[in-house]
């Protein structure tokens, strides 16, 4: 029996023993190919000798050093190529654990901006329907997953949502890109006039949509439009890529595809790719000169900030991203992964979307194809999938509440950035499988 409080109390978890680049092998030795990186997490998979290395050198020379007394030299180069990295704008980075930290970061570091900027009236921040920000309180309030915040609604903060840019379900007929993305856009300009500009600290928002709404990219022009009204009313853009930044999409900051600059970039998961638990905030000068003339001081804190063997991975990853050009994999394999999927199901029945950036990909499951038909929420074609792909020894990413936190079912495919076109192969072969298997329960 374990001590364990898992996931689910009601589903036994085979055991994992080993990993050897896309794969994993658990205890009773089957194998699996890692379709989704867990999370979106193991950019490099899971046996990288550079990374395991670097992490080995740094614990040697010093393991963790509290960041109210010292910094480190590997702390120190990660932020300097971050930032070199990052949009132009970009000045200091603020190293945490993961991305729900990370996000709890930035909506501290906006709403002091405005304090230490003479307006400390601003309160509210506004978000998107289906979108997912993080678990702890604060951030799960300003998200849109519905499912997540149900059982803690009484005790979370006001969420000031509007729609999500996707165009599968939202996107008139008779409407172009362009405009469907400035009609999604302009719900800012209307929710900011409903509270008072005043009144506003942030708008944040994924680049791309991860796994809530699967992958769903902007429309052409709908960022450009964003950065426009929070420019036009003083309001901060936050860029949450925690699950489709750095290098998910093809480039290491997804924001640049956008050709925007954010007042503040969140990342994590692809950051340190699993061998550390590492997320970062990452603040434009703007936002840094207002706090370091000011008080000075950044009323915020965790124990492990900055934690040089973590530190240390992170590192790694990016420069084994770099040596190895792999952003050129992610998006050769992307366009090669997304042109296999719509080709194998491109007149399936109850497959009605495939979309994504890059290695970030999600196929959205339907009852009826030509009317777009969710599934009733009552069947649970998520954990069929999950199930019948585990079975296959292939891993994604599953889950329900796509259309509105209730109905729709979709598959989110966020493989690692070594991925060679067997793995693509392999992944097409188990995926069919799996979902056969599931709809014939269906």
């Amino acid at each position: 029996m374990s001590h364990i409080l898992h996931r689910h109390s009601k589903i036994t978890l085979p055991q994992i023993a080993s990993g050897d680049g896309p794969y994993l092998t658990d205890t009773s030795g089957k194998h699996y190919l890692d379709a989704c990186g867990g999370a979106a997490v193991s950019c490099l998979g899971h046996s990288n000798q550079a990374v395991k290395d670097a992490i080995k050198t740094q614990i040697d020379k010093i393991p963790f050093a509290h960041t109210s007394f010292f910094t480190s030299e590997v702390a120190e180069q990660l932020a300097e190529k971050l930032i070199q990295d990052a949009p132009s704008n970009m000045d200091k980075v603020y190293f945490v654990t993961g991305g729900s930290e990370a996000n709890e970061t930035a909506l501290k570091l906006a709403r002091q901006y405005f304090v230490e900027s003479g307006e400390p009236q601003r309160k509210y921040f506004i978000a998107r329907e289906q979108s997912y920000h993080g678990n702890t309180i604060m951030t799960l309030a300003i998200g849109g997953n519905e499912w997540r915040k149900h059982a803690f609604r009484p005790i979370l903060p006001q969420a000031n949502l509007i729609s999500p840019c996707y165009a599968y379900r939202y996107q008139a007929q008779d409407e172009t890109e362009e405009a469907y993305g400035l009609r999604a856009a302009n719900e800012l300009e209307a929710k900011i006039l409903e509270l008072g500009a005043e009144n506003v600290i942030a708008f944040i928002a994924e680049p791309v949509v991860g796994a809530t709404a699967g992958a769903v990219p902007p429309v052409k022009g709908y960022f450009k439009r964003i950065r426009e009204i929070c420019d036009q009313y003083g309001i901060l853009l936050i860029a949450d890529e925690i699950m489709c930044g750095m290098g998910r999409c093809g480039t290491k900051f997804t924001s640049v595809q956008e050709s925007i600059e954010p007042d503040l970039i969140t990342i994590a998961k692809g950051l340190g790719g699993g061998y550390q638990p590492i997320g970062a905030t990452l603040l434009s000068k703007k936002i840094n000169d207002a706090i370091s003339t000011g008080s000075g001081f950044f009323q915020h804190g965790h124990t492990y900030l900055s934690h040089p063997a973590v530190c240390a991975a992170a590192l790694a990853v990016q420069q084994e991203i770099d040596s190895n050009h792999l952003l050129e994999n992610v998006q050769r394999q992307g366009e090669n992964l997304i042109e296999a999927l719509r080709s194998k199901y491109k007149e399936h029945p109850n497959v009605g979307d495939i979309r994504g950036r890059g290695l970030f990909i999600g196929v959205e499951f339907v009852e009826d194809r030509p009317g777009k038909t969710p599934f009733s929420p009552d069947i649970p074609l998520h954990s069929y999938l999950k199930k019948a792909a585990m079975d296959a020894g292939l891993m994604i990413y599953p889950s329900a509440g796509t259309v509105d936190g209730r109905h729709g079912h979709h598959a989110l495919i966020a493989p690692s950035f070594i991925f060679e076109d067997r793995h693509v192969d392999e992944l097409i072969e188990k995926f069919d499988l799996a979902l056969g298997a599931a709809l014939k329960i269906v």
